[in-house]
């Protein structure tokens, strides 16, 4: 099955812009999914989805051959993560080039974690790009690519403090970033306290909230403490007793995430960037409870052969 009929039509809803982010699939089981996702969620008009980056040989190849998919077999538009950890700068610039020859023009800029894994030690190559902001200068010397960045709003494990951790979005921004996410979060008071620190520091560009739907609380809650995200008592309370029910656990999933979103809409923000984990049926619904519809009322989820 094509997936050219996948377009980015115009939501109903022209209030609330959505983005989605994919992985790419480690078996046949996990393609099967992902693509049934991409045919669930691109009718709802996404501004971009993006797809993660593994800096070794075969995750990297599974990440470039999505990619390329994506690009050649929908009209959606398609970033590429890309991080710098652990390569050298020829390495790094090898793969921008490889992108740039399969269309890509839109780039997620990403020091990356340790390969140890989030809130360990990070030592940078010795011949690399050292964080964010030198590879978006690296970028921006290849081509006037679209560059999004990363941004914490709880700041970032490795800075010292917010005075840091915000002069290295400044620098990201200097060296071409047009657009940050955030890490997910779960407190919307704490994100907009930093956008008002961000913009009271100079930084103008969209500032869009990472939205990360609970699929397992047990797990999401051990990965918020690696990556320094707060996971509030009431969000534990919603979950309680859940363990051992997933159906239920998907409902209160959809709408402590729907009731997020809503209130960042309140506080003025209208776009937002999902990490879907491959998993559309809880994206989308949440999307529907923020009113956005698609073209089509009854997407086609038939398995698409690879």
């Amino acid at each position: 099955m094509s997936l050219l009929h996948l377009s980015r039509r115009p939501l109903k809803d022209a209030g609330i812009n959505v983005s989605f982010e994919f992985f790419p699939p480690a078996s046949q089981a996990m393609e099967k999914t992902l693509w049934n996702s991409v045919a669930r969620l691109a009718p709802l008009g996404p501004s971009f989805v993006s797809v993660t980056y593994g800096a070794g040989g075969s995750t990297r190849e599974r990440t470039h051959a999505t990619i390329s998919r994506l690009v050649k077999q929908t009209d959606l538009e398609v970033a590429a993560h890309l991080t710098c950890v652990g390569s050298p700068r020829e390495e790094v610039d090898a793969v921008i080039r490889q992108y740039w020859a399969a269309g890509v023009r839109h780039f997620v800029a990403l020091r990356g974690d340790p390969p140890t894994g989030p809130g360990t030690a990070f030592e940078g190559h010795a011949d690399g790009y050292r964080n964010g902001a030198e590879l978006v200068a690296g970028l921006k010397a290849f081509a006037d690519f679209e560059i999004t960045v990363s941004a914490y709003p709880e700041k970032h494990p490795d800075s010292p403090d917010f005075a840091t951790d915000i002069d290295m979005l400044k620098r990201k921004v200097d060296n071409g970033a047009t657009r940050a996410i955030t890490q997910f979060f779960f407190d919307n008071d704490v994100f907009e306290a930093y956008v008002e620190r961000v913009r009271r520091a100079g930084i103008y560009i969209p500032i869009v909230p990472g939205i990360a739907p609970v699929h397992d609380f047990a797990k999401i809650a051990r990965f918020a403490g690696k990556c320094g995200t707060h996971v509030p008592d009431w969000l534990a309370e919603r979950f309680e007793g859940l363990e051992a029910d997933p159906d239920t656990s998907a409902l209160v999933a959809s709408a402590v995430a729907a009731e997020q979103v809503m209130d960042l809409v309140g506080r003025g923000f209208s776009d937002f960037h999902f990490y879907t984990m491959n998993r559309a049926e809880l994206v989308f619904a949440i999307c529907h409870l923020l009113g956005l519809r698609g073209m089509d009322s009854a997407p086609d989820t038939t398995p698409i052969a690879a």
